[in-house]
């Protein structure tokens, strides 16, 4: 499929591309999902296997910012996933937007759809603090529109996360903060992934199931940004405090 080979060679030899070209673009959300599995599939391959999904545009501020109303999904992979502390090469990434994310590891198969929060939260080993890196394989990734994010495996760059506890709280009211070289650059809760973010996982379980997909033991999943975006550079430092739940933290070289 030429949209493979396009962000395949886009995404290992670290080119941008200007977009998918016209005749080439999906009529709707369906048909961009099944060419996310095509490219997801090929890098799978290069890239260690699937580890688990992201969630994207879960909150206000990416929505507004990219034009998009509903969450969509990405893929992990067990080489993109990083336990926290880790140093990462910038030149790695075409760009380094770093969002702080709640992460979840599932504990049993979830094959079914029609989950609730209350049934996610029974079906988890526990939650994880987390950064996820956002990386796009487009020159303007903010113009290119939701069909073409999806096929770019939701713009994921890399995931780093912290450790896993069984102590979850009530995580729509957790405060998490950002800081950048020691310093605050911004700061949120868990509300602001779908106003809780066992709300953002039950929307994923109930998501993959019609794509032929769904949760497995295992599988980890973060789900979407909590705290404004920044733009990380080669030198940053960067810690997202989540308070009892533990820090996360990633620098760039």
């Amino acid at each position: 499929m030429e949209i493979v080979n396009m962000l395949s060679q886009a995404r290992f030899a670290r080119r941008r591309i200007a977009g998918i070209p016209h005749e080439l673009k999906p009529a709707d959300t369906g048909g961009a999902y099944q060419m996310q599995a095509a490219v997801t599939g090929h890098w799978a391959t290069q890239l260690g296997g699937f580890a688990g999904y992201k969630i994207a545009c879960t909150s206000e501020i990416p929505q507004r910012q990219l034009g998009i109303h509903e969450p969509y999904y990405g893929r992990l992979f067990h080489d993109t996933v990083h336990e926290s502390p880790v140093e990462l090469e910038a030149a790695l990434f075409g760009m380094r937007v770093v969002e702080s994310e709640f992460g979840f590891q599932i504990a049993r198969d979830l094959p079914d759809g029609g989950y609730t929060s209350d049934e996610m939260r029974e079906a988890l080993a526990g939650v994880v603090p987390a950064i996820e890196i956002v990386d796009s394989r487009y020159d303007d990734w903010e113009k290119v529109g939701a069909h073409s994010l999806i096929i770019d495996n939701a713009v994921h760059g890399a995931w780093i996360k912290g450790v896993l506890s069984a102590e979850f709280g009530d995580l729509g009211e957790h405060k998490v903060r950002l800081l950048v070289n020691g310093v605050e650059v911004t700061a949120g809760q868990g509300s602001a992934a779908l106003g809780h973010p066992l709300k953002a996982l039950a929307w994923l379980a109930n998501a993959l199931p019609p794509q032929g997909l769904y949760l497995r033991e295992g599988d980890w999943v973060t789900t979407g940004v909590v705290t404004g975006l920044y733009y990380a550079k080669a030198g940053d430092k960067l810690v997202a405090d989540f308070g009892s739940l533990g820090e996360v933290a990633v620098s760039f070289r």
